[in-house]
């Protein structure tokens, strides 16, 4: 009868080891080098490609890659996160959107900013972004940068 105990607690350990929790996900870091060489083939006429990674609900992920400037940006409801992955941008933040239209709901773009601060940026370096803050990514010609993106929900 032991023996079928120890068995039958051995299948449930087992089994409970394999199972993980609803919604989780681990992106390794071959995956992550993996869809940054196929980015670069993506490029749309801006120098920008992106690949979704998951939408959760309180925000989602994607792998992006520019090889160009950005447009100046504002989320009025999501904060962002980048974590470099490799290449070197410069990021204006703060100051104030130039020539500023909603695209979508609480999402601005514009031209360029006004008065913001830069900031350079380089592989392994991590952003915090909050909502409402203008922010725009400057890649020199030449050069690329990939960043994971993680992007939060306010609510």
């Amino acid at each position: 009868m032991r023996m079928i105990t120890n068995l039958m607690l051995a299948i449930a350990v087992a089994f409970l080891a394999g199972t993980e929790p609803r919604g989780f996900q681990v992106w390794s870091a071959a995956q992550l080098k993996e869809a940054q060489s196929q980015l670069a083939a993506k490029l749309d006429a801006d120098k920008f490609a992106g690949q979704g990674l998951g939408t959760y609900p309180k925000g989602s992920f994607m792998l992006a890659h520019r090889e160009g400037n950005g447009k100046a940006e504002l989320h009025e409801t999501q904060d962002d996160v980048y974590l470099v992955q490799s290449g070197e941008a410069t990021l204006v933040i703060g100051g104030s959107v130039v020539d500023p239209k909603t695209i979508a709901p609480h999402e601005i773009r514009g031209a360029s900013i006004h008065g913001g601060q830069l900031k350079s940026l380089g592989y392994g370096d991590v952003v915090y972004i909050p909502a409402g803050t203008p922010h725009q990514l400057m890649v020199a010609t030449g050069k690329q940068f990939t960043y994971f993106v993680v992007k939060i929900d306010e609510k």
